[in-house]
């Protein structure tokens, strides 16, 4: 279960890596450009958009790396990763997958209180 969880929070991390590129650079062009009438406009909060596209693929990313040896607090920083993008970006056809594969292995990484090795978190 550890192992699924890293892996699909590996996954999602990745993901939502190229999310949070793409959303921090969208906001960065229309700040230094403006506005195109009709075709782009700036976010309603821009600050929060850049703190969550550099914050959950961070998170997703440690906690996938830490949920072999800690499955608890791996979960966790998984889970944290899943709602800040859920709360950030919305759930829509690019963070489904991202969000899912977050949800899933905070679940798994939660629900491992009996790893393979000796070492629980319950």
């Amino acid at each position: 279960m550890r192992n699924a969880a890293l892996f699909l929070g590996l996954i999602g991390g990745l993901f939502g890596l190229l999310i949070g590129f793409f959303s921090f650079g969208y906001t960065e062009v229309i700040a230094q450009h403006g506005e195109v009438e009709g075709l782009f406009k700036q976010v309603a909060d821009p600050q929060t958009i850049r703190a969550a596209s550099i914050l959950s693929p961070l998170l997703a990313i440690a906690g996938a790396g830490m949920v072999k040896v800690r499955a608890l607090w791996g979960g966790a920083l998984m889970a944290l990763s899943a709602l800040g993008m859920y709360f950030a970006f919305g759930f829509n056809a690019f963070t489904m997958f991202p969000i899912s594969f977050l949800g899933l292995a905070a679940v798994m990484g939660l629900a491992a209180g009996k790893p393979d090795e000796p070492k629980a978190h319950f």
